[in-house]
């Protein structure tokens, strides 16, 4: 699932030369549905999306504040044309959903935003319908997001910082090396002298200088 997220001062859909939504001060969502999303996908981008923090705070602090911290609106919009891929010059879009299952999907995806938020904050266009989006982008700024692949590495940097601690664990007792009671099943016996014959001779001689 890839998502377009623009900070914006307003933004509005047209259809048919009539204005169906319109939005203040928040952020604009241009979202492409894949083939391979599942509702694992459609989860991580609610929360990437109402937690990026793209607005100043209080005190004028850059990228310090999320739409949820202000308050602000959301405005949703489908757009199969971000799972794009380029044959020559001609746009291909067989990566993204068809059309008939995407509908059900992207209204999961609305349903789930709007509890996860203020259900009176999150607007949409009209899914499938030939759109005019006027959009004021604040800034200008423009993020693109995009979900983990099925089955790639983690790209959250809390999972990260967990596993290379879990890597330096194991490195650190690599280098201790084995354990006191295995050294001491895997050291030599030393000989009694005393016991030894002359026949078997002085075995220290056959130590290491």
């Amino acid at each position: 699932m890839k998502a377009v997220v623009q900070r914006v001062t307003r933004a509005s859909v047209t259809v048919g030369g009539e204005q169906i939504s319109a939005i203040g001060r928040g952020i604009c969502v241009l979202l492409g549905i894949s083939l391979e999303d599942t509702q694992k996908e459609l989860e991580h981008m609610v929360r990437k999306i109402l937690n990026l923090r793209v607005f100043e705070d209080e005190s004028g602090k850059h990228w310090s504040k999320s739409v949820m911290d202000k308050q602000y609106e959301v405005l949703c919009i489908s757009q199969f044309t971000l799972q794009c891929v380029l044959k020559g010059n001609k746009p291909d879009f067989h990566l993204a959903m068809p059309s008939e299952q995407a509908e059900g999907f992207y209204n999961g995806f609305l349903e789930q935003l709007r509890k996860a938020y203020r259900p009176e904050l999150v607007k949409d266009g009209k899914f499938g319908a030939y759109m005019q989006v006027h959009i004021q982008n604040d800034g200008p700024v423009t993020i693109e997001l995009e979900s983990p692949a099925p089955g790639a590495a983690t790209s959250d940097p809390k999972q990260l910082s967990k596993l290379e601690k879990q890597q330096q664990r194991k490195e650190k007792t690599r280098a201790k090396g084995p354990s006191e009671s295995s050294k001491e099943r895997s050291a030599p016996r030393k000989e009694d002298r005393s016991a030894s014959s002359g026949a078997e001779g002085d075995v220290s001689s056959e130590r290491e200088p």
